[in-house]
């Protein structure tokens, strides 16, 4: 029995399939989501989503979309769906699916009277070229299909609005045509495998609607030109390719092609494969560097985001080249911040206070995958400048006092992972001070570091100092953060300590190098796994605490103040597996496996067979933010093979 696969009963109720979406990846940037039934419901949905570099670093859509129409005897039946105003649906398509099957690649089923048409998709690595292949199944007449591009060449976070800019002249291509809307962007090459005839016909579509924008209060109507329409014959058993690219490409090398990337997937057969696809999806080569995407639609490359992905993405699937791959390039970019102060441009963030911190923790991850010896032979040279980086005071806005502690200044600019600013730019949170998992990492890299080092003969420089912090830190962590009620605060600036019960204290219990002795550790699971754990991740607050505000829903604003007063974090998982198995040993693994089961549920929902940023910390626990997200299926990832590591 197929692992995703949804039937008609479902398809045909907008209801439930409206809200169920599917992802395909380039590994280069580009994209193409849309809704398992193929009507777009946010403006960052197309067939066809691509980074431009040319204009920014934003990516932009080029084709929205492509219906399909099935003609038999001269009677059409349109296989699209579009929302319009009003909230009509046209042209109902949907009523035709049988079957939705994501086993492999996406593949729906119609059925029109006596036809049987499959179509699957395929995204083709490293280039911006998706493929779809129809396939006459069943016909018992002749059969012809027609197919009308809905061309955008928009930014992604835009909508497109009829106007008189718009370049309307198309040029010939072998098996089809290639438009450029606009100056600027690159040509659209549309082709078939079998020679189309075109039909010039250009009209606006006016007033198409996406619902899932309409629900964040943000515009949410476009008008998007069709130029025409293709068409072509096709016989039973045969199949018909269609190729959507920014370069033009031999049609008798797209079946061919088709046939190498299917191959090419991981099927999609069990929690962990989706896990795995999904995480593959995040990866993104250019020219000779490699990097790991946050998250799609919208997210880019983010440094702390690539720091709590990277072992889950890459060593806990057994891709352990691509992790040294990663961090190759990710290296590079902290050499160059610690010597010159200059950030990167491709990886955000990289100046962020807890960023060598977050660092060294992932090369502690490496260790324990890949073992002493190959981690000090890759990273010692980095996690050793990282470090002394950090003890030397020379991390832009991170002080280190007498005691070792760590503390920063959040007040003007979000510095932790909490990271939401209001409509004036400011932190809505203003952690400042010390940062309770700031200096949980803390004490974890320097005992890491001195864990790596102890018995080699050639000690860093400072390692001396190293072992005199953490002599003073463990003291000063425990007196600092931890109060009368078992917990600990989550930051501390002055005379103020933070009293909300939130889940970064859940990092300083999780990690291998702990300030907390097991008593202590398991005072804090306690009161986690009482107010914080919900079966998508742990809460970003307490529903005891002021201010929880479980559901991120409403408008721009409502959805600010909700980000992190309530809704869940499924990338907190890893962390507390480590802290429960920590404290709890043989006698907690079956706990968890019963924890994780709640995002294997989650495979059918929002992007089918991947995790969400986040979700509603109330029931039913629906995700929003991105659609999946490089932190969550990570992490999830990591905890899966700590668990099953730990049961053997």
């Amino acid at each position: 029995m197929s692992y995703l696969k949804f039937d008609k009963n479902l398809l045909i109720n907008l209801d439930q399939s409206l809200p169920k979406e599917i992802l395909r990846t380039n590994k280069a940037g580009a994209y193409h989501c849309t809704t398992v039934i193929g009507c777009n419901t946010r403006k960052q949905h197309g067939l066809l989503v691509i980074p431009i570099k040319e204009m920014n670093d934003d990516n932009f859509v080029l084709l929205s979309s492509l219906d399909e129409t099935v003609i038999q005897h001269g009677a059409p039946f349109n296989l699209g769906i579009h929302r319009y105003r009003n909230g009509v649906y046209s042209p109902n398509g949907h009523k035709y699916l049988r079957e939705f099957n994501c086993d492999t690649v996406p593949r729906l089923t119609y059925r029109v009277g006596g036809v049987i048409l499959t179509k699957e998709k395929v995204f083709v690595a490293h280039e911006n070229r998706i493929l779809i292949k129809y396939t006459l199944i069943e016909a018992h007449s002749p059969t012809t299909l027609q197919f009308q591009p809905f061309l955008a060449f928009r930014n992604a976070a835009s909508l497109c609005t009829q106007n008189t800019q718009l370049d309307s002249s198309y040029e010939e291509t072998e098996n089809g045509v290639s438009f450029c809307l606009y100056k600027g962007f690159p040509r659209l090459y549309l082709q078939f495998n079998h020679k189309p005839e075109f039909v010039y016909e250009p009209h606006w579509y006016n007033g198409i609607e996406y619902i899932k924008d309409l629900a964040r209060e943000e515009p949410f109507s476009e008008d998007l030109w069709v130029p025409g329409y293709f068409q072509l014959p096709i016989k039973k058993g045969e199949s018909i390719i269609f190729s959507a690219s920014t370069e033009p490409a031999k049609p008798r090398g797209f079946a061919a092609t088709f046939e190498k990337e299917s191959q090419d997937r991981t099927p999609r057969t069990s929690f962990f494969n989706c896990l795995k696809n999904s995480a593959k999806q995040c990866y993104l080569k250019d020219g000779d560097k490699n990097y790991l995407l946050a998250g799609y639609p919208w997210f880019k490359i983010i440094a702390r985001d690539l720091f709590v992905s990277l072992p889950g993405t890459t060593l806990a699937i057994d891709h352990r080249q691509d992790f040294e791959k990663i961090m190759a390039t990710a290296e590079e970019a902290l050499a160059k911040y610690m010597e010159t102060g200059e950030s990167d441009k491709t990886i955000k963030g990289i100046d962020l206070p807890d960023i060598p911190l977050w660092a060294c923790w992932t090369i502690n991850q490496y260790y324990k995958f890949c073992g002493a010896a190959d981690t000090l032979k890759n990273y010692g040279k980095l996690l050793a400048n990282l470090i002394n980086f950090v003890l030397e005071g020379k991390q832009k806005n991170l002080y280190i006092n007498d005691e070792g502690m760590l503390s920063t200044n959040g007040t003007i600019r979000p510095v932790t992972w909490m990271d939401v600013e209001t409509a004036e730019g400011k932190p809505l949170l203003a952690r400042t001070g010390f940062i309770v998992e700031f200096n949980a990492l803390w004490y974890n890299a320097l005992m890491f570091g001195i864990t790596l080092f102890k018995d080699q003969d050639n000690k860093p420089e400072h390692y001396d100092k190293w072992e005199a912090t953490v002599a003073k830190l463990k003291e000063a962590f425990v007196r600092t953060f931890l109060n009368d009620y078992g917990y600990l605060y989550d930051f501390v600036d002055g005379n103020y300590m933070d009293l909300s019960v939130r889940p970064n204290m859940i990092i300083a219990a999780g990690c291998d190098f702990s300030p907390l002795d097991r008593v202590q550790r398991k005072r804090i699971l306690d009161i986690v796994t009482r107010e914080l754990l919900t079966p998508m991740g742990l809460r970003t607050l307490s529903p005891k605490s002021y201010g929880y505000n479980p559901f991120f829903v409403g408008n721009n604003r409502e959805r600010i103040n909700s980000y992190f007063n309530g809704p869940t974090r499924p990338w907190l998982s890893g962390f507390y597996t480590d802290a429960y198995l920590k404290v709890f040993g043989h006698s907690g693994v079956a706990f968890l496996r019963r924890m994780l089961i709640g995002y294997e549920d989650d495979m059918t929902k929002e992007c089918v067979g991947s995790l969400s940023e986040l979700y509603d910390g109330n029931p039913p626990y629906n995700g929003h933010g991105a659609i999946s997200f490089a932190p969550s299926i990570g992490e999830v990832l990591r905890a899966l093979y700590v668990l099953n590591s730990f049961d053997i």
